[in-house]
């Protein structure tokens, strides 16, 4: 096919295509789909999707989806290079303007989290620190920054960003999202029905400003972001594409501008966490008393002891709390895991319920 020699040289697909040029630094590729469609490939791992001039858009909206930020979180990547061959080989057509991202091709080849440094903490200028100074994946996040920012200035309308990934560790709630801190606002109704028809059933809000890829596009860009769970880390070829076909069928909806069917059992409700603390290493004698193989949303009881050093001991407070991306093996000062409670909202609450 003509289209994919533009855009892909002699691979196969995108996803290959990436694969095959991981850490080069090609020059822009552009072409336009029998209807009209133009696409560009803005970098090795990166697709700007443009719908022709005059078709309809009947959600005013511009989305970016971004996979592969982890190199090993392999079954969003498959499902998004998915999507892109149905689009090229005109199975749909985009009815809104789509960014579309592979995030580090060098740690998918190595089928490694990262190379260098976890790119996921990168974000909103801290690829400009110091210790960063030189590293690949700096300079990948500061171009992912670029790139997203130049889409968000083409498309001023509102715009959406869904970070997709799989998970190290087991999980007691196979898929869920979390919803990045921004003073002030709350989860519009029509992003938790989109999470639902995704089949994303629990939703963390967060505490704080951050440095991952959602934060930053939240916070900067103005975007209704996500960073979305769904399942397990598995090797390239190794995943069940059938487990993941509700965010594919809800993402292809969306591309396509259609209807947002109604919400249907068992994904009718979200359950929704919020923060209760944010576990750090403190260096001073830290000690952290989670086993290293439990599960994300693993509940203790009150007055669990949790973690505790020279100067401090934290137990579960009066309610119990559930742990989130426990993980020991940080650097001093950095997040060592979250302790999480379930939030009680009324079914009025920009509809997160």
């Amino acid at each position: 096919m003509q289209v994919r020699y533009d855009l892909f040289g002699t691979s196969f697909d995108w996803l290959s295509h990436t694969l095959d040029n991981a850490g080069l630094d090609l020059p822009e590729a552009q072409t336009h789909l029998p209807d009209g469609t133009g696409i560009c490939r803005k970098a090795v791992g990166v697709l700007d999707i443009v719908p022709p001039a005059g078709r309809d858009n009947p959600n005013n909206d511009a989305i970016i989806v971004s996979a592969g930020v982890h190199g090993n979180e392999t079954a969003p990547i498959e499902v998004l290079n998915g999507l892109v061959s149905e689009l090229l080989a005109g199975e749909w057509q985009a009815a809104c303007p789509l960014l579309l991202i592979l995030g580090n091709p060098p740690a998918m080849v190595a089928g490694e989290r990262f190379t260098e440094v976890n790119l996921n903490r990168l974000f909103s200028g801290a690829h400009g620190r110091d210790e960063y100074d030189g590293l690949a994946e700096a300079a990948r996040a500061r171009f992912l920054e670029e790139v997203c920012g130049q889409f968000a200035a083409a498309n001023p309308g509102p715009l959406s960003h869904y970070d997709l990934h799989t998970a190290i560790r087991p999980s007691h709630r196979e898929r869920f999202a979390l919803y990045p801190f921004v003073a002030g606002r709350q989860v519009p109704a029509e992003q938790c029905d989109f999470l639902l028809e995704a089949e994303v059933d629990t939703l963390l809000l967060q505490h704080k400003f951050g440095t991952t890829f959602s934060s930053f596009s939240s916070s900067s860009l103005n975007a209704e972001s996500f960073t979305v769970e769904l399942g397990k880390v598995r090797p390239f070829g190794q995943n069940d594409l059938t487990r993941f076909a509700g965010i594919r069928n809800a993402l292809q909806r969306r591309f396509r501008g259609r209807r947002a069917p109604a919400r249907k059992p068992p994904f009718d409700q979200l359950t929704v966490f919020e923060v209760v603390h944010e576990i750090l290493n403190t260096g001073k004698d830290f000690r952290f008393h989670i086993p290293d193989d439990v599960a994300n949303f693993t509940e203790y009881r009150p007055g669990t002891v949790i973690w505790e050093d020279e100067d401090t001991c934290y137990r579960v407070g009066s309610a119990p709390e559930a742990i989130v991306f426990p993980n020991r093996d940080v650097p001093v000062g950095q997040r060592v895991g979250l302790m999480i409670r379930a939030k009680k909202l009324g079914s009025d609450e920009n509809g997160v319920r």
